[in-house]
């Protein structure tokens, strides 16, 4: 029998010991080796912080997370790990001794492995991943560990790091707390009742709730074909409704700043309710970029979420013709690749247009479509009244010629795309009555509410014979929006044309979306009634809200009224033009351009030869967008190229294929991965905004699953927030307080997350030291040039000791989308570059200096 040594014994030998009995002397009582009996396995892991991917130096840093893994058979020892904690390059990097011990050898191994698992360190880098390389290997489950073991076994050090979702989100929770949302800035903020509240999600019945939606023209389309869903419409007497609140209506009243988060809350009641529409629009024009640039989520993403919370209704996008989601045109291979990549995610109506009407710009774009199987609807720009016969150069020839052209192209639907709402109730009979007349294939017409009389107009196209008409739900209707549905639907209930829609449950889509609305006040168009005077002005309904946020991040939101003056007048100077992205934003950013120069449209043409216009209006001028009916303004256009090449005929045609190999180099070595194509085509529309949305990822993760007021207003003291982070794993996060300004700016910020205290530190932009004030322009000197408004340096392109030709590009200056480019009034030699790429500016800040060569 072995014998047992109790604690009493332990004791009772020490006193032996230290009367000088020796450990060999029996009086002692430990007994020889071969007595011990071994119990179990312990195995003792060392976690450190060091980095094993670079050759296990030692980190060094502040501890902002410490959680340590405990439990039965787990021992720890702590070292250095606790929160706030400095660790030092000059002491032991060791931060915990995690000892997991039981009867048998794997029991105990797995047992480390999830302790290490569990653990959380965040601040510095640590070895715990290579320690679960090393439990995990074979040749240590097998015990056949050498000492050369690691030396020889690379793949140890091989690992993904974790993705911190927690730290990172409340880094950016933190950084709004104290900053605010960049869109938001300086806004008026929606008081606390409104924030809090929950938006009323439509229960279904139960029996209902637990079957599929009813299936629509999603089936239609798969099962039947392009050509069959059109015989379908054609065959269908009623009229087809297409709902627009994922896409334009809020485009039109919100800056385009919905959040996929509230669009899926929605998602699974909407495909109930609206089972019997023919489309829901809810994806393409603005909301490709802004997901990316404002809402910092991919709207890949988007498509396809919601694809599948919505599988019975077909999903509608808007392309521009060869500008596919941007505002330029692309080589022919990046509009291919785009509308395949959406097909894919799940497109199934693309609704196609050209923003100067021209019918060869939509060629690519459309054959592209037709390859994929959906739905081709190639759209007319309405602009002009061809119910006055003075408005000559858009009158109804004009439409039905375009209309003849498009079909021979090949469309399965025909769109009437009016972008202001400028079809008038008597113009819409002579337009769809002339068209019904002219091609064979079904009519959709869109049309936005500013004046008021879009439902008057609907009626009339609906008399004439239109199948398919754009609204939205109440509460996101009306404005620079759509008409309304359930009024619409009310105002044909009974007649021969009766859509026969679910009338109530419109309704309660719009309780839902009146708090959610709210909480994006901050993007308001500020329209407040109808406003006529749009049949002067000609402001675009998508562009409307989106051009008054421009202009106030500009610093002239207070001259809104001289912008909508400028906006018409730029119209007249550019020949009366169909006005729709992106020769709509030519216009606004000219029109933004004028009234913060001062000038009027008498001055520009005087002046036109000696000024420094936006680059989107030479870009326009050069014909990078395509020719406009009638062509281009002279002398003006002349002189706003100042000898800038032109481009005839289509752009797309002369531009090289895109470098796809090359751009997916680029964005593997900025993401550190794989990435699929359709980021890569996303890069192709829009390198500079991708590089950012990327940017925004590393440092901060997905921001998208966070609730919309957390997002945009962070919290306040006392709130919080339950972000899901993926199905199951949930964040609650509380704010409970925010430090004062510390003397280097900074703010610590208190939060309690999972129950756990952590501290976020986050520098005050508004206690920021800037040092002296940026140097200003002195009045007379032509050498030194300035900022003809406030932005970013976002690309300069000449240095210092440069030899310059008068003409010559300085830089690029940009803000909210407008690119204005910086040219040498003079020829000389630059000495001196004072604001550099990634600087702000404001205007009048000193950005080059050229000292004058006389010849």
């Amino acid at each position: 029998m072995t014998e047992v040594i109790t604690g009493r014994d332990l004791v009772q030998s020490q006193i032996r010991i230290a009367q000088g009995y020796k450990l060999t002397d029996p009086e002692i009582g430990i007994p020889n080796q071969e007595s011990i009996q071994i119990r179990g396995v312990a195995i003792q892991v060392r976690v450190t912080a060091e980095d094993p991917k670079n050759d296990f130096l030692p980190d060094t840093g502040k501890i902002s997370v410490y959680r340590p893994a405990v439990g039965l058979g787990i021992r720890l020892d702590d070292g250095s790990g606790y929160v706030g904690a400095r660790v030092s390059p000059f002491y032991d990097s060791l931060l915990a001794k995690i000892t997991a011990s039981g009867l048998e050898w794997n029991y105990a191994r797995r047992k480390a492995i999830r302790s290490l698992r569990e653990f959380r360190i965040r601040g510095v880098k640590t070895n715990i991943h290579f320690l679960e390389n090393v439990l995990a290997h074979p040749t240590f489950i097998e015990g056949k560990a050498h000492t050369t073991f690691v030396d020889e076994t690379p793949a140890l050090t091989q690992y993904t790091p974790r993705r911190d979702r927690a730290t990172r989100i409340l880094r950016y929770v933190a950084a709004t707390v104290v900053n605010g949302h960049a869109t938001v800035r300086g806004k008026p903020k929606p008081p606390p009742a409104v924030l809090n509240t929950d938006p009323p999600v439509p229960h279904l019945p139960p029996a209902i709730a637990k079957l599929p939606p009813p299936p629509g023209t999603k089936q239609i389309l798969d099962q039947r074909g392009p050509e069959g869903l059109v015989r379908w419409l054609k065959e269908n007497r009623r009229v087809h409704l297409t709902d627009t609140t994922w896409r334009d209506a809020h485009q039109s009243l919100l800056a385009t700043r919905v959040r996929t988060y509230d669009l899926a809350r929605i998602a699974p009641v909407t495909a109930h309710f609206c089972a019997d529409f023919f489309s829901l629009e809810m994806w393409g024009g603005a909301t490709f970029d802004v997901a990316y640039r404002f809402l910092s989520e991919d709207p890949w993403l988007r498509l396809e979420e919601l694809r599948k919370l919505v599988p019975n209704v077909m999903f509608q996008m808007l392309v521009r013709g060869s500008n596919a989601v941007g505002y330029t045109n692309y080589p022919d291979d990046v509009v291919e690749a785009f509308i395949q990549e959406a097909a894919t995610a799940g497109m199934d109506v693309f609704r196609i247009f050209d923003a100067l009407n021209d019918v060869d710009n939509m060629t690519v774009a459309i054959e592209a479509a037709q390859k994929t199987g959906r739905i081709v609807e190639t759209s007319i720009c309405y602009t002009g009244d061809v119910s006055d016969p003075t408005r000559k150069k858009f009158d109804l020839k004009y439409y039905v010629d375009m209309a003849k052209e498009i079909c021979r192209r090949g469309t399965h639907l025909l769109a009437i795309k009016d972008m202001a709402g400028l079809l008038k109730p008597r113009a819409a009979t002579i337009l769809v009555k002339a068209l019904k007349e002219a091609v064979d294939v079904p009519l959709h017409l869109h049309m936005h509410d500013t004046a008021g009389n879009a439902i008057s107009s609907y009626l009339a196209a609906i008399d004439a014979g239109v199948d398919v008409v754009d609204g939205a739900v109440g509460i996101m209707a009306g404005m620079t929006s759509q008409p309304s549905l359930s009024s619409l639907a009310f105002a044909l209930a009974g007649s021969p044309r009766d859509p026969r829609v679910n009338i109530d449950g419109l309704e309660k889509l719009s309780h839902y979306w009146e708090p959610v609305r709210e909480w994006y006040a901050p993007f308001e168009s500020g329209l407040k009634a109808p406003a006529a005077d749009v049949y002067e002005h000609e402001i675009p309904g998508g562009q409307y809200s989106n051009l008054r946020a421009q202009a106030e991040a500009l610093g002239v939101g207070a001259a809104w009224e001289a912008v909508k003056r400028a906006y018409a007048d730029v119209n007249r100077l550019f020949g009366d033009i169909p006005k729709v992205t992106p020769s709509s934003k030519v216009v606004g950013d000219m029109a933004i351009w004028m009234v913060k120069q001062g000038l009027d449209a008498r001055a520009v043409t005087e002046r036109a030869q000696e000024l420094t216009f936006p680059e989107s209006v030479i870009d326009y001028m050069r014909g990078s967008l395509g020719q406009p009916p009638g062509g281009f303004p002279e002398p003006l256009r002349t002189h706003v190229l100042k000898g800038a090449a032109r481009v005839e005929g289509r752009p797309g045609a002369s531009m090289p294929p895109f470098d796809w190999t090359g751009a997916r180099r680029e964005m593997e070595r900025l993401a550190g991965v794989a990435v699929e194509r359709r980021d890569v085509v996303s890069y192709a529309l829009y390198p500079k905004v991708l590089r950012e949305y990327m940017e925004h990822r590393a440092l901060h993760g997905d921001t998208s699953v966070l609730p919309t007021p957390a997002f945009f207003y962070g919290l306040r003291v006392g709130e919080e927030a339950w972000v899901d982070i993926e199905p199951g794993k949930t964040l609650i996060i509380k704010l409970l307080s925010i430090g004062d300004i510390e003397p280097d700016g900074a703010r610590v910020l208190t939060f309690e997350l999972n129950g756990q205290p952590r501290t976020m530190r986050v520098a005050d932009d508004s206690a920021r030291v800037t040092g002296p004030k940026r140097r200003k322009v002195t009045p007379g000197r032509p050498g030194e040039i300035g900022a003809p408004m406030p932005g970013r340096v976002i690309d300069l392109v000449t240095k210092v000791g440069e030899k310059l030709a008068a003409g010559q590009k300085l830089l690029v200056t940009e803000a909210m989308k407008l690119e204005t480019v910086v040219k040498a009034p003079i020829s000389g030699i630059v000495r001196e570059i004072v604001a550099g790429a990634g600087d702000s500016v404001e205007a009048g800040d000193l950005l080059v200096v050229i000292e004058e060569v006389v010849p």
